[in-house]
């Protein structure tokens, strides 16, 4: 009790002195950094991934092929879920004596669960939440132009007659991929029966859409599997809109990136507060140990000293957090129009776990020099104790920090390999630092005294060149925290260039399909000459896999893919003599010119490397598809990584010429049509009446919004990141300010005017900062690479950067250095003098 009672009145007076000042702000800010982003990063993150989900109707959909039972609906329900039922079937519509296939999509009293119909029922258009009342179908344009009806006309679907009700505008849940693309009728669940579609054998998706917080998807969640094995599709925003969900990794990945940096950098000034700490309390640890203090005790003593401090700043820092995040998501309101759920407790458990990690592995080490200090301090004081070793203090840090990153990032091997490499590069940096360091005090010997500028800055090398030891711990912790900054800010900045060059403006905003070979050269030239890019046309066939090796599929894929959607649904196939655009050989060769057949007599065909993954194929596989009444088999020769979010043509498994031609065939394109070149339109349906056109503007409008609110999220992380690194800067400064501060007043009482003081530290910090950015520089070139294959963008250099850091490292270190010092050059020498004994 004595000892906690001690520690508290020393924390009482240790609260005058300017370290420990900036230790509490350190500790205060690794905790507000890391809770508010944490906060955020988590708030954001399951909203978009919410928002994200409601592109397919729900934030959560399940799909089979049969209705669903009330035993699956109630769980759903009791869950916290709202409802809402479809049907999806293809099926003639007729108009006396027109007839057009179109896509059937029967809604209930609970559609939509998410956004608005876009409709136009004679009176411009309106936006609905409710499907088409009983009795009524709601068609697309295309359908009505087709038919050659329009609103208030009548309509045979099936066996029902059913009043055209309006014109479909817009569906904010409007599906993508092939399937989709015939022309929409939306009709009310209650004229289902009368249509008498719903017949055995009859090609039918049943559909239970289902929508609430977070916490009611999470809640079923454990019953995800169970569902699969039954049959049951249970559709992900990154598996069904894969253009988006690569978009949203890359951002939670950047942001936990983000996340990571702040708190690297935020233990850096824990690491530079705590060593003016240690220097200040070793007079105060020798005369207690002449007192009759042992080691254990003044551990002890220190420990719940420092350890009061982390509470408090603990504490506040996740007040702070979370009252951050409050004020930054209200600022964000205008960028980020969507519900977010409430803040968990998770983010702010661990972000103090985090501030206490960080002063146990960047302090600790340090701390233990109060332990072991000599009691012949007293008498003797340029003796000092051994200091522990420089490969203690950043081993310990480095096994902190490779902790936490294995907890933020979930995976071990990423964790060891930045663990490895990140020490690597620091044995690297101390070596080239402790060179370039030289070499800047060797140029500054050079230059020829004068009584002006030069002599000040000759003054200014050597107070470096006199700390060596101490600048270069400076040199490399400013390093660090500029390659830090500098890696979240370059990736930032190429991934929105990737984002931007994702959805160009003339991103593919039409799909056209059933254009027949008959059709297929006017068509093209058709494109060519009235759009801006078109992908140019493919040939589609339908086919299902029914065999791998000769096998039934499902009892060679992998168990936990026995019901995946490739194994249920007829695939899209197609041939191609080149590599498509966005296409990537990953294994295996792309086909021969000749493309000959194999040695068995099957062709070569390649596969889409997520698809084979998740069937276990690999190359020399055979693949057996039924197309009608014949099959045809292929031999897996390739691999291949597929760019899916590029809004054109995609497919799983593409054939050489000559081998499915003789099979009845289609074609399908994409185009980017201009608003004021919908004429074109019209032209099509006139001269092209069996081609189905697929309007995704409004798909194309909702993944921009989502990328626009990661870019605002991901900006506004960079600022975080900039923060804590403005601290390590201010900590390592402030912690030199004392011993600068009597070197000063020494150069005064020899007669340095204040004007050559002035110079001479700012000499001092912009040769430190310039050679920081330089080295900075580097380390940010080498790290992102890995950082960017991590992030799958492509790796680049950034020669910009070489030549803006070491200047902003100058201008920075410069400037902040310059005015913390401001005060000590005010100070009469007497005083400047009694700031090195500062208690």
């Amino acid at each position: 009790m004595s000892l906690i009672a001690l520690s508290l009145k020393g924390l009482r007076r240790d609260l005058r002195a300017a370290d420990v000042r900036a230790l509490f702000l350190a500790l205060t800010l690794a905790v507000a950094a890391t809770t508010m982003i944490g906060f955020f990063l988590d708030r954001l993150d399951r909203g978009l991934t919410r928002q994200a989900g409601q592109l397919l109707g729900g934030d959560l959909v399940l799909e089979q092929g049969r209705a669903f039972d009330d035993e699956l609906r109630e769980t759903l329900r009791e869950a916290g879920l709202r409802l809402s039922d479809q049907v999806d079937l293809v099926s003639m519509i007729s108009q006396g004596d027109a007839f057009q296939s179109a896509g059937l999509k029967v809604v209930d009293d609970g559609y939509p669960l998410y956004g608005e119909v876009l409709v136009d029922r004679g009176d411009g258009i309106e936006a609905l939440a409710h499907g088409p009342p009983p009795g009524q179908a709601w068609i697309a344009p295309r359908l009505a132009r087709l038919l050659e009806v329009a609103i208030g006309d009548t309509v045979q679907v099936g066996s029902a007659s059913l009043r055209v009700g309006g014109l479909i505008d817009r569906e904010p849940d409007q599906q993508g991929g092939f399937s989709g693309l015939t022309p929409r009728i939306m009709l009310d669940r209650a004229d289902l029966a009368a249509t008498e579609l719903v017949r055995p054998g009859s090609r039918i998706e049943y559909e239970l859409l289902a929508a609430g917080p977070p916490a009611a998807v999470e809640a079923v969640s454990n019953r995800f599997e169970r569902w699969r094995e039954a049959g049951i599709e249970v559709r992900d925003v990154r598996v069904d809109r894969p253009s988006l969900g690569r978009s949203l990794e890359r951002a939670q990945k950047y942001l936990s990136l983000a996340g990571l940096a702040a708190v690297l950098l935020a233990g850096v000034a824990v690491a530079m507060a705590t060593r003016r700490y240690v220097d200040r309390h070793l007079d105060t640890a020798a005369l207690m140990r002449c007192f009759g203090a042992s080691q254990r005790q003044l551990g002890q003593l220190f420990a719940w000293q420092l350890g009061w401090l982390a509470g408090a700043a603990a504490v506040t820092g996740a007040l702070l957090g979370l009252a951050g995040q409050a004020g930054l998501l209200a600022l964000l309101v205008r960028f980020l129009p969507l519900e977010l759920p409430p803040p968990g407790w998770l983010p702010f458990a661990m972000g103090i776990l985090t501030a206490l990690a960080v002063l146990v592995g960047f302090a600790g080490p340090t701390l233990i020099r109060l332990r072991r200090v000599s009691a012949l301090k007293v008498l003797r004081r340029e003796l000092d104790p051994i200091p522990a070793a420089g490969w203690v203090v950043v081993g310990m840090a480095s096994l902190v920090f490779g902790g936490l990153l294995w907890l933020y990032s979930g995976d071990p091997l990423l964790a060891l390999g930045i663990l490895l490499g990140g020490l690597a590069a620091l044995v690297i940096l101390a070596g080239v630092a402790h060179l370039l360091l030289g070499a800047l005090l060797g140029a500054l010997s050079r230059l020829t005294p004068t009584r002006g500028g030069s002599r000040a800055w000759q003054l200014g090398g050597r107070q470096l060149a006199r700390r060596r030891q101490a600048s270069l711990g400076q040199l490399l912790a400013f390093s660090v925290t500029f390659a830090a900054m500098a890696i979240i800010a370059v990736v930032r900045g190429d991934l929105l260039t990737t984002w931007q060059a994702q959805l160009p403006t003339d991103t593919p905003n039409y799909f056209a399909i059933n254009i027949q070979p008959q059709e297929r050269d006017a068509v093209e030239t058709l494109l060519e000459e009235n759009t801006k890019s078109t992908s140019g046309l493919y040939p589609l066939v339908r086919g299902r896999l029914t065999a791998i090796d000769g096998q039934p599929p499902q009892t060679r894929v992998p168990d936990e893919h026995a019901n995946d959607g490739a194994l249920r649904r007829d695939l899209n196939l197609t041939w191609r003599e080149t590599l498509p655009d966005g296409n990537e050989v990953t294994a295996g060769e792309w086909f021969d010119d000749d493309a000959a057949m194999s040695a068995g007599g099957d062709v070569p065909i390649s596969v889409e490397e997520e698809l084979a993954g998740r069937l276990g194929l690999s190359l020399g596989d055979t693949l057996t598809f039924t197309i009608g009444s014949d099959s045809v088999t292929g031999e897996v020769t390739s691999l291949r990584h597929l760019d899916w979010e590029s809004f054109q043509p995609n497919f799983f498994i593409i054939f050489p010429p000559g081998v499915l031609d003789t099979f009845g065939h289609s074609f399908i394109t994409s185009f980017y049509l201009a608003q004021e070149n919908d004429a074109l339109l019209g032209e099509m349906v006139r001269e092209y009446p069996g081609v189905s056109l697929l309007n995704v503007e409004a798909l194309l409008e909702q993944v921009r919004g989502i990328l626009t609110q990661v870019t605002r999220a991901v900006e506004f992380v960079l600022g975080f990141v900039l923060l804590a690194g403005i601290s390590v800067l201010y900590a390592a400064l402030t912690a030199s300010r004392p011993a600068r501060a009597h070197e000063g007043a020494l150069l005064r009482v020899f007669g340095a005017s204040n004007r050559t003081l002035a110079t001479m530290q700012w000499t001092e910090f912009a040769l430190l900062g310039l050679a920081s950015g330089l080295l900075g520089a580097a380390l940010a070139e080498v790290a992102s690479v890995g950082i960017f294959t991590w992030l799958g963008l492509t790796p680049r250099a950034h020669p910009t950067m070489w030549l803006i850091m070491p200047l902003a490292g100058a201008v920075v270190v410069g400037g902040i250095g310059f005015l913390l010092s401001r005060s000590t050059r005010r100070h009469s020498p007497m005083a400047s003098l009694r700031l090195l004994g500062e208690t």
